[in-house]
Formats: C-alpha cells, structure tokens, sequence
C-alpha cells in the first residue's frame, strides 16, 4: 500500500558569523516565518544564527531561500527531517547574546574550531583508544541515548561545561578529544573553548547525532537509545524517525516506555524523575482539570493532556504499523 508523505519539513539550523549587522531584521524575519505558516524558534545573536522551525515544504524551502538572499547564511550547517505533525506551538525569533549560551566570552568558533568529522568517519574516530569521547549534551539529553562508551559530564546547562572541563580534563593527559551533541553547534563551541584551555587535538562530529543517524546505517551504528529534540516529537532514532520518547508535562524530562510504567508515573502530575518535588503549579493544573470535569466543562489544561495522549496514540500506531510492513517483507 502507498505510504503517504509527512505532512511538515522540519529544519535544523545554525552558522557562526558575524551578525551584528542583521539583529535589526529580527521583526521581518519573525514576520516572513509567520505569513507562511511557519512555527519554531530561531535565534539571532552577534555570534550567528542557530533555528529549529516546521512548515509546509515549500515554506520552509522559502525560509531557507530567504536567508541565503538576506542573512551570512551560505555554508550553514542545515539538516531536514520530517514530521507527521506540527511538532511547534508558536513562531518565535529571539535577539539574545549567544547563540548557545556558554558565557565564555573569548570563545569565536567563527575564528577557531576543532577538527570536523564526518559522520561516515565517526565510527573510526572513536573506536581508538586514546581518544576521550565526551557527551556536551544535557543530562537528561544523555540520559535517553549516547554513543557507545561516552562520557556524560552530567551538566544541568551548557555554562556547567566550563567547570567540568576544568576539573575532569587535563591537556597534558588527554591529548585527543572527541565531543558530539545534537546538531554539532554545542559541540562545535565547546570544540573552541577547549582550544583555547590549551587542548591541542579537539574533534567534533559535524552535523551531530542527527546527521549520524540520518547517514550511518543502524546496522553499523554505535549510537544507544534515542535522540532527545527540542520540539513536541521529543526523540528520533535511525532514519530520523520519531521514537518512543514522550514528555513529562510537570518536570519536561523525556520519557521512555519503561518511565511510562514504572509506579511513580502518573499522567499529567509527575514521574520517577521528578516524584519526590513538590509542583505546586501542577498540582493545581490537575485539581482545576478535576473540577472541570466533575461540572461537565472543558478545561485548558485539558488540551495539554490530551494532546500528550494523541501524540503517544499516534507513536504506538506508527511503529505497530512499521512492524506488520516489516513482517510482510520477511
């Protein structure tokens, strides 16, 4: 049976250049993205521009066509994926002082950077034995999958990078780094910031995760679990494709299946990562659900949830059906 094609083009994007001179055009970017329908963040800062947005591929496709003509934007690290649903809520476009904030000012990736990999050269890269691979994601990102053998600085935000740098890495001892994150803008920067610690031999994947699971067949992958996104698909895997993932609408973390059925779940209220902590705000998201409901009306709150469970409902159906076309092909 013919298989229908994504509704949505999801971009990913970001360049490190100078762009003090195009911060003005916040406004008539915001409202180009708009006119067309378009949902997602960009955000523009002096350092360059980095972006995640949705639309109908023939917007998107204008986006990028419009920031070729009006932005530094040739050479920008640019991946697509594809969505069944709009995976954003709103369009917005930020002025912000980084890109990705990391607070160290003598940082310019625009100047200086580690040594590009390519994703097909991955493998080869970290399966040496000097080479130390770092995770410069997010904990809880690293939490939900990682490459084979790496090693989670477990940092609540980027700025924590710094400090881990300073007391786990030593550029005497470890003469070959590897990093990787998710769409290589993190890891590009932090590539920089160990250059100027005195790190001699940086390398980081170009592209990132995403390119490595959209090039490396999963046959030869050494990547483990999902792919955590920044958008209401919440992870991909092998092929770009959405995973299992789902979030925790009071804590934000990602969940797995096996999160979904331990006994500290509860839908809406919280899950074994967040439990124990006291969330007033959800709590009272929940009573005024409860109250709605008992005087038969309809509550805002209740459009999150049910939101949540069509997007579980929509998961389990893709994969259910992905099994039957792969056992009609066996």
């Amino acid at each position: 049976m013919p298989v229908s094609s994504p509704a949505f083009k999801v971009a990913a994007f970001y360049k490190f250049a100078d762009f003090s001179g195009f911060l003005s055009r916040k406004a008539d970017l915001a409202q180009f993205c708009c006119a067309r329908a378009i949902r997602g963040t960009i955000i523009l800062a002096e350092e360059g521009i980095n972006g995640t947005v949705a639309g109908r591929p023939e917007a998107i496709d204008a986006l990028v066509d419009h920031l070729n003509e009006t932005f530094p934007f040739q050479g920008a690290e640019l991946k697509y994926s594809t969505a069944d649903a709009m995976p954003f809520l709103r369009m917005k476009v930020r002025v912000k002082q980084e890109i990705v904030t990391l607070r160290a000012p003598e940082v310019r990736p625009s100047e200086r950077v580690g040594t590009y990999v390519e994703a097909q050269d991955w493998n080869a890269l970290i399966g040496q034995d000097d080479v130390v691979l770092l995770d410069t994601r997010n904990d809880y990102e690293a939490g939900l999958g990682t490459f084979e053998g790496a090693i989670d600085p477990r940092t609540a935000s980027f700025v924590e990078f710094k400090d881990f740098v300073e007391k786990h890495l030593d550029p005497e001892r470890d003469r070959k780094v590897a990093m990787f994150c998710t769409g290589g803008i993190r890891c590009e920067k932090a590539s920089a910031y160990l250059l100027s610690k005195g790190f001699e031999e940086v390398f980081h994947l170009k592209g990132g995760i995403l390119k490595y699971l959209e090039t490396v067949p999963e046959a030869e992958s050494r990547w483990q679990g999902e792919c955590f996104v920044f958008d209401e698909r919440v992870s991909v895997v092998h092929g770009l494709r959405e995973g299992a993932a789902t979030l925790c609408r009071a804590c934000r973390r990602p969940l797995t299946p096996a999160d979904r059925a331990h006994a500290d779940y509860r839908e809406g209220i919280c899950c074994p990562h967040c439990a124990g902590e006291v969330r007033q705000g959800v709590a009272e998201r929940q009573r005024q659900i409860a109250l709605a409901r008992a005087r038969g009306a309809s509550h805002m709150g209740d459009a999150a949830v049910a939101q949540a469970r069509e997007d579980l409902e929509r998961k389990q159906a893709r994969r259910e059906a992905s099994r039957n076309r792969a056992g009609k092909q066996t």
